[in-house]
């Protein structure tokens, strides 16, 4: 996860209520939803233990920085992985340009669940990790490489164990899962040179521009970032509020449903973030959100280990895992 903007919230989304879902499901029982009046469906339970795995495989690899070996055997884990319960997987590879001029290998990761209709919505998030520390609190470790188990791997992680029980538990819409390379290779704090938030996500920018798939059609994407930290909360992101409000208001609700209102938080909404989601948004014009850890204090900052050597598995909370995931588990099955 890269650099975020501060900026007053607008007024119009304060008021905003979860009062909707996302449609019901060909699994249904005769179980009322109280919140929106429509037959219950039955979720899949999410295991965090084998989400948590996922998360710990991947740190196991190292760093994994474009060009590097790390690079190279974790793409062929995750592929592989996600093969062996979608069966059907993409790896888009292309060269793009680092903030610095450096040529990096991209490869962006795409797992697909009945890939021929058009009824379907897709979940993300990057896979890389960050090159440089560049936020710990020692100088000396600026330039290391940090695992990213929060950063990266735990949106992974998740996004798996999701693909494991789709094979289990087959859903009744199509789904795409699309794993980004090259998003936190972006402009480090201690460069010199003006900012550039364009140096971030360099992975979706290219699949935004370049989809795997000839006119690639979702419903509406889910972007995560940094979901698997200790006592993390999910405000509301601001550029979700303002591309995809009603995709927002289904995930939140979903989240109260499953009983994770205290992660998702309703009424206090964070920042602009510049993500994944954001490029998604602007270039190839599918509503997406960004659920991502931000802290609940007057910045909105941050969970601690962020960008520092710190993010590793002892970063990791299979709770928050769980939360992430059975929400995710309610947003799909609702969905007709």
């Amino acid at each position: 996860m890269k650099s975020k903007i501060y900026v007053l919230f607008l007024a119009c989304f304060t008021g905003c209520t979860l009062i909707t879902s996302c449609g019901g499901s060909k699994k249904k029982n005769n179980i009322i939803d109280t919140i929106t009046n429509k037959p219950s469906v039955n979720v899949p339970v999410f295991n965090e233990d084998s989400a948590y795995s996922y998360v710990e495989k991947q740190v196991k690899f190292g760093p994994r920085v474009p060009n590097t070996p790390a690079q190279t055997k974790c793409a062929e884990y995750l592929a592989g992985k996600l093969k062996s319960f979608l069966g059907n997987v993409i790896v888009q590879e292309t060269k793009v340009k680092a903030y610095n001029g450096k040529m990096l290998t991209c490869k962006n990761i795409i797992a697909s669940y009945k890939p021929e209709i058009n009824d379907r919505i897709f979940l993300s998030s990057h896979w890389d990790s960050r090159p440089y520390a560049d936020n710990d609190p020692d100088p000396k470790n600026f330039n290391t490489p940090i695992d990213g188990a929060n950063d990266g791997a735990s949106g992974v992680g998740v996004l798996i164990e999701i693909a494991r029980q789709i094979k289990l538990n087959n859903p009744p819409i199509g789904l795409d899962i699309i794993l980004f390379d090259a998003e936190d290779y972006g402009q480090p704090e201690f460069s010199k040179e003006p900012k550039d938030e364009t140096t971030w996500c360099l992975g979706s920018q290219y699949w935004a521009k370049n989809p795997h798939k000839l006119k690639y059609y979702a419903k509406y994407g889910i972007l995560l970032d940094m979901v698997g930290g200790r006592n993390a909360t999910f405000p509301k992101e601001e550029y979700s509020l303002i591309y995809a409000p009603d995709v927002v208001r289904n995930v939140w609700n979903d989240a109260f449903k499953a009983g994770y209102s205290n992660y998702f938080i309703d009424d206090s909404p964070g920042q602009q973030i510049i993500d994944d989601h954001l490029y998604i948004n602007k270039i190839i014009g599918i509503p997406t959100i960004d659920i991502i850890h931000l802290n609940q204090s007057g910045d909105h900052s941050f969970p601690p280990e962020w960008h520092t050597l710190k993010d590793n598995m002892d970063a990791i909370d299979r709770n928050t895992l769980k939360a992430v995931g059975q929400t995710l588990m309610t947003v799909i099955y609702d969905e007709q």
